[in-house]
């Protein structure tokens, strides 16, 4: 795995932990992949509402190319390759009193993160997608309104690079980088 080069002493799944494409053929578990999800029920959520749900298949699956199809083109070239597809999805609404989560969104993203970190701990490699059609994908799923997607995951053990289609391929191996904490964070006095 292409590890970061970071300023400062970042946990080391943190540094390992990256979005590939290039995937090989080893098969994820169904206990596997319960675990990079209880890894994800974790995740600090607004008043515990939990508001993220899963969608997942397994590769040679007639849901997997149900959500092939709703990939971009670009993205459907190499997620076709993926042990395990996930569809992640915000209920936008919370519980108990039916108003509207604005947290909901956020929440998702940090459950995806501690997918993301437990996979990278299992030498698993995720890769977030938002390259999809949106409305085909509420059809295809029937996602109620409060259901809102949020992006795909495609879930693999790494993979040849050399079997990548450019411009995927020149991307797997260029070095990672990232902006500076000092550009995005600002002290306030």
């Amino acid at each position: 795995m292409k590890e970061a080069v970071t300023k400062y002493p970042v946990h080391p799944l943190i540094r390992k932990r990256w979005s590939g494409r290039a995937f090989s053929d080893k098969v994820i578990t169904q206990d596997t992949l319960n675990q990079i999800l209880e890894a994800a029920s974790w995740a600090p959520s607004s008043m515990n509402e939990q508001p993220w749900r899963y969608r997942y298949s397994f590769r040679d699956s007639d849901a997997f190319k149900r959500m092939i199809s709703c990939l971009s083109a670009g993205n459907r070239s190499w997620a076709k390759k993926a042990a395990v597809l996930v569809l992640s999805v915000a209920k936008t609404n919370f519980g108990e009193t039916d108003n509207v989560n604005r947290h909901a969104w956020h929440d998702v993203g940090a459950a995806n993160a501690h997918l993301f970190f437990e996979a990278t701990s299992l030498g698993i490699r995720g890769h977030v997608m938002a390259g999809f059609d949106y409305d085909k994908t509420i059809d295809m799923f029937n996602l109620p309104f409060e259901m809102e997607p949020v992006a795909f995951i495609a879930l693999s053990y790494p993979g040849n690079a050399d079997e990548l289609e450019e411009p995927f391929k020149s991307r797997e191996v260029t070095p990672r980088n990232r902006k500076s904490p000092e550009f995005f964070a600002q002290l306030e006095k």
